[in-house]
């Protein structure tokens, strides 16, 4: 199984910020985690999406590449505080605040999902499971039906 990765260094938002969109992508596929990226209302949101496409790129150029782009899945991204650039604002009476502008290290790693072992008839069968079986699971518990006897 080969992998590529990307990371992009010194982007200026915090790491809390760049990981609650990470979050979003992490474990999907490729051309799934693109759209969630291309739709996600975050500035960091087009970083990362140039950050993906490359590691995409990085792993297309490996030698034991499959060729396949639908295989391939997000198997790790993360975000690492960088160095913070610290800045004074004036406060009243003579006082200063300290300003940390905080920068972030993006890294995605993609990876190619493994083939699938069985046969594809073996894949779609599904065990047989009594109707009311599905339901008793869920939320409250489901009423057994009443059963009816009629003598005639």
């Amino acid at each position: 199984m080969t992998e590529g990765q990307a990371t992009a260094r010194y982007i200026r938002t915090s790491a809390q910020k760049a990981g609650l969109v990470l979050d979003l992508i992490r474990g999907r596929d490729v051309n799934q985690a693109l759209a969630t990226l291309q739709f996600t209302r975050k500035r960091i949101a087009h970083d990362i999406e140039k950050i993906l496409r490359s590691a995409v790129a990085n792993l297309q150029q490996k030698d034991g590449f499959g060729g396949d782009v639908e295989r391939l899945y997000v198997s790790a991204c993360y975000a690492d505080q960088g160095p913070s650039a610290k800045r004074i604002r004036p406060a009243p009476m003579g006082r200063a605040f300290r300003v940390l502008k905080r920068t972030a290290h993006l890294t995605v790693k993609v990876a190619e999902r493994p083939a699938a072992a069985r046969s594809g008839a073996a894949r779609t069968a599904t065990p047989a499971t009594p109707a009311g079986a599905a339901k008793a699971g869920r939320g409250r518990r489901a009423k057994a039906p009443a059963e009816t006897t009629s003598e005639e």
